[in-house]
């Protein structure tokens, strides 16, 4: 009798409990708890019932699984509907509650006419009855601060019809009226003269699609991202990722494993490879970063047997000032770190060509990208026809630096690609974008396993989408969207590899080709 496999059985517990722990957790939430659960169910069920077949003895093919997705993708939109749904119906009670609260609170501050009649009537007395009631609602907002705040709105500017209160401060309603960019900074200039740096002033898109200005305490703000246990773990993802640069190295030089410290100095130049292009990385964001003011994690690296690192995310602490720079500051590491890596590979294909190879290859390998295939027809010809081919240390260094730069540019969450969809598309192009590259991953998991661990990191640690920026209504210019799409192209043609007609007909691996 066969054993079942560990690691399905081990998969399938995991995701009861954790299953089992959302839903503890949403109850006291009420019904936008278990929505949000609801839809968590959606994207795993597929899953449940694959591993829960498998560790039965039942394996389904790839059609069936292909139903039990598109199955959970419909219901994720319907209970998605249902969320937003609840949340305009919560949104609704609160604002009629504090409505009601205020013309409460009107009434209990109103005179007695008939058995009062001092100065209670003034103007000053109904100030500061409104002003008490302000305090009521604003609680965190001093009515001073409201009352200044309040004073920067204008026909021409941005006509408030509604105000309510929202964390620390509060949230804005009403028409725009100008051009996104230009009323914003009036706002803001406005704001800071009266107030300096004391409040944030947002602009963004509302449930309803239409302008609502928010504003709130900067501290509130912004995030701490460097603290102390986030240090301990940033060190150790330092020496995990060393260590895993250093053995792939060693494993590129012909020394498959490590058994004395020293061998790991064979692997030395390769690791020190690829620290230059997520160094690169990082000097690139980082500088784009300070150019817009914007104040930065430090990097958190991700280790990887397979290509030594998946690369590194940094969180953004402080609000961004618009889309511009938000797109800026994910574009800068994708564009330098592939136009180096791009670099190292064209340059390890020459030396390959002259005859300077020195690590043999199954040439089949490069059927596993588009790009890496294509490139190295190029140059390699018909040495692609062999079932062996030299190259130089040179193409692996490149073509990994070229997969982690694409991994980075999957339009998901924080990743770049996600950070380039929601600066050129919007937020709720974003949100869609990363549900589809994980579902995506989720089916590349029956090709490569690697494609489930980067799944995890993604629903883990950077499937959510950045925080509201400043000034989240003006649109970029058409070079930058132009600029975007390329990026995007690259990373497609970097992660997808030949079809195995594409690849017979250039020739790549045994077999020959059709063409010279």
């Amino acid at each position: 009798m066969m054993s079942t496999p560990l690691l399905p059985i081990t998969v399938f517990i995991l995701t009861l409990a954790l299953l089992g722990w959302g839903y503890f957790r949403s109850r006291k939430f009420g019904k936008l708890g278990l929505l949000s659960w609801l839809q968590f169910v959606a994207l795993m069920s597929p899953w449940l019932v694959y591993f829960g077949l498998f560790v039965s003895g039942v394996f389904i093919n790839f059609t069936t699984l292909l139903f039990l997705l598109l199955g959970s993708t419909i219901a994720y939109v319907a209970i998605s509907n249902q969320l937003r749904k609840a949340v305009t119906e919560q949104k609704s009670e609160i604002e009629q509650k504090l409505k009601q609260d205020l013309e409460a609170g009107d009434r209990s501050n109103a005179p007695d006419n008939s058995t009062n009649k001092s100065p209670i009537n003034s103007p000053i007395a109904v100030a500061m009855s409104q002003g008490r009631t302000q305090l009521k609602l604003f609680k965190a907002l001093p009515v001073e601060d409201m009352k200044l705040i309040q004073g920067i709105f204008g026909i021409e500017t941005y006509y408030v019809t509604e105000t309510i209160p929202y964390q620390e401060g509060a949230i804005f309603k009403g028409n725009l009226r100008g051009e996104p960019d230009v009323v914003h900074n009036r706002l803001t200039q406005t704001l800071s003269d009266r107030l300096g740096d004391k409040y944030n002033l947002f602009l963004v898109e509302g449930q309803d699609r239409k302008p609502v200005v928010i504003v709130l305490p900067s501290r509130v703000s912004t995030i701490d991202n460097n603290t102390i246990p986030q240090r301990i773990l940033i060190a150790v993802l330092i020496v995990a990722n060393g260590y895993t640069a250093l053995n792939l190295g060693a494993l590129v030089a012909g020394i498959p494993v490590v058994q004395a410290p020293q061998e790991y100095l064979v692997g030395l130049p390769f690791a020190l490879g690829i620290g230059t292009i997520l160094g690169v990385r990082e000097l690139a964001m980082r500088m784009m970063a300070k150019k817009y003011k914007v104040t930065m994690s430090l990097p958190f690296l991700l280790p990887s047997s397979q290509l030594g690192s998946f690369g590194a995310f940094s969180r953004i602490s402080t609000p961004l000032p618009n889309r511009l720079a938000l797109f800026d500051i994910a574009i800068a590491p994708a564009v330098v770190s592939g136009l180096l890596s791009l670099g190292l590979l064209l340059v390890g294909l020459y030396l390959s060509a002259i005859g300077l190879g020195s690590i043999d290859i199954p040439s089949q390998i490069f059927q596993a990208s588009v790009l890496a295939g294509t490139l190295a027809k190029l140059f390699l010809g018909d040495a692609l026809h062999s079932n062996f081919v030299s190259i130089h240390p040179l193409v692996i260094l490149g073509w990994l630096g070229s997969v982690i730069t694409a991994l980075n540019l999957m339009p998901a969450g924080q990743l770049d690609g996600g950070r380039i969809v929601q600066s050129i598309y919007g937020r709720r192009t974003a949100s869609w974008t990363t549900v589809l590259t994980l579902i995506f991953l989720v089916i590349a998991t029956v090709i490569n396993p690697l494609a489930l661990y980067w799944g995890g990191i993604i629903l883990i640690l950077l499937r959510d989408l950045e925080r509201p920026m400043l000034n989240e209504l003006s649109e970029l210019d058409g070079d930058r969207e132009a600029l975007g799409v390329v990026a995007l192209f690259w990373m497609l043609i970097t992660l997808l590899p030949l079809t195995s007609g594409v690849a017979e007909r250039l020739g790549i691996g045994s077999g020959g080709g059709l063409l010279p």
